[in-house]
Order: structure tokens, then C-alpha cells, then sequence
């Protein structure tokens, strides 16, 4: 599926947030935002399980929406720990739902990202505005305090992860009873293992009835 990309520039708390904008051909069925991993390791909206994310949303027919975290690219301020990382996604939905809002949310973040969407997500409930689903991968439960996540979220992990262990993963699942979808032999940055990620993503949207629709015949 070919797709447009456009760098905008979006005014958030402290400043500018650069954004990568996927745009499908199809009228959009809603906004996806892909948050990526940690600024302070090399983490940009250009990280490639980041990019896969956003190609398996697009095959589904949304808008993505890619922001760079504060201190990387173009976007202003200082690395958060995740709070003002927050800030800034929240302001990035506003705006972009003030084109279209009714548009459907649906959230993905990879490693530090996912740790700040299910904060987004969390935040978004409690306002009335529950996204509809998240793809969360290589989630960081081992490193910081992710909140707990709606029911109907895909969760995706590398089984040979040495900087997520899995067993982290499954003990923050198990009592949410969430299952978790795990990739023989993937490390945390899922080499040679990304296209495994957008196809899990395509069969999960596609068999979810609350976000399945017609425009999953155009991946």
C-alpha cells in the first residue's frame, strides 16, 4: 500500500513537536499514534519496529501519526521520564482530532513508548475518550510502572528479550489477563523479526469486531 509521509510541526506544552505523518490513499478510518522508544538511547519516530507499526496501520487504512519525544529532532524540551513524553501525545491527539472529531484512536508504542501510551490511554478513559485499541511492543514493565491496559490490547514480545525479560512481561499480564503474543527468537529490537510484527497486528485488527472493518481488505 503506497502511502504519503508529511513533517509537520504541532504546538505542544513546552514547545514544537515534529511529526511524521502516514497518510493512506483510502479515507482514513481513524488516527493511529506510534510512540517510539527511549529518547536517551537512540529512540526516534524513524526506529524501525516503530516504522512497522505504522506500515501495519496504514494496510488498515489509518492516518499514523509518528512524534519524535521531546529533545529528539525537531521537537523542543528536555527527556521526561515519560511525564511531559505524556503531555506531549495528548496534545498531538488533540489536534489532530480537531480535523476529524469523531475520528477513532488507536494507540502503538515500542519499549519506553509503550510505557507512555498506556499512560495516554489511561488518561483518555478517565476523560470519557477511551482509544479503542493499543499494540503494545516489547512493553517495559521491567524498567518503569506501566499502568494497567484495557482488555482488548495486543501485547507483543521477543521471547530471547535480555532488556524486557519476558517473565516481566507475563507477570504484569498475568493478573490483567492478557495474553501475550510472543515471537520465537526475537530480541528486544526484533531483528529479522519485523514482519512477524505487522502481520500479528493485521490478524489481531481483523478478528477484533470493536475495530474490524471493510477497510482491512485494502492491507
Amino acid at each position: 500500500m503506497n502511502a504519503a509521509t508529511e513533517r509537520v510541526v504541532l504546538s505542544g506544552p513546552v514547545g514544537d513537536i515534529e511529526v511524521a505523518l502516514d497518510l493512506p490513499e483510502i479515507p482514513a478510518l481513524g488516527l493511529a499514534l506510534v510512540a517510539h522508544p527511549h529518547p536517551l538511547y537512540g529512540g526516534t519516530l524513524e526506529n524501525k519496529v516503530v516504522q512497522t507499526l505504522a506500515r501495519a496501520f496504514l494496510a488498515l487504512g489509518y492516518r499514523v501519526a509518528r512524534p519524535n519525544f521531546r529533545g529528539v529532532g525537531r521537537t523542543a524540551g528536555r527527556h521526561d521520564e515519560g511525564r511531559g513524553e505524556e503531555e506531549d501525545l495528548l496534545a498531538v491527539v488533540a489536534a489532530l482530532q480537531r480535523e476529524a472529531p469523531s475520528e477513532r484512536l488507536v494507540l502503538g508504542g515500542f519499549s519506553f513508548g509503550s510505557f507512555v501510551q498506556a499512560g495516554v490511554a489511561r488518561r483518555l478513559a478517565a476523560v470519557g475518550h477511551p482509544p479503542q485499541k493499543l499494540a503494545l511492543v516489547g512493553t517495559a514493565v521491567s524498567r518503569w510502572e506501566v499502568p494497567a491496559v484495557p482488555s482488548n490490547t495486543l501485547l507483543i514480545h521477543g521471547e530471547k528479550d535480555d532488556t524486557v525479560p519476558l517473565s516481566a512481561v507475563l507477570d504484569w499480564a498475568g493478573p490483567q489477563d492478557l495474553p501475550v503474543v510472543v515471537i520465537p527468537g526475537a530480541d528486544h529490537f526484533f531483528h529479522r523479526k519485523l514482519n512477524l510484527i505487522k502481520q500479528i497486528v493485521l490478524q489481531a485488527w481483523q478478528g477484533d469486531p470493536s475495530v474490524a472493518t471493510s477497510a482491512t481488505a485494502h492491507g
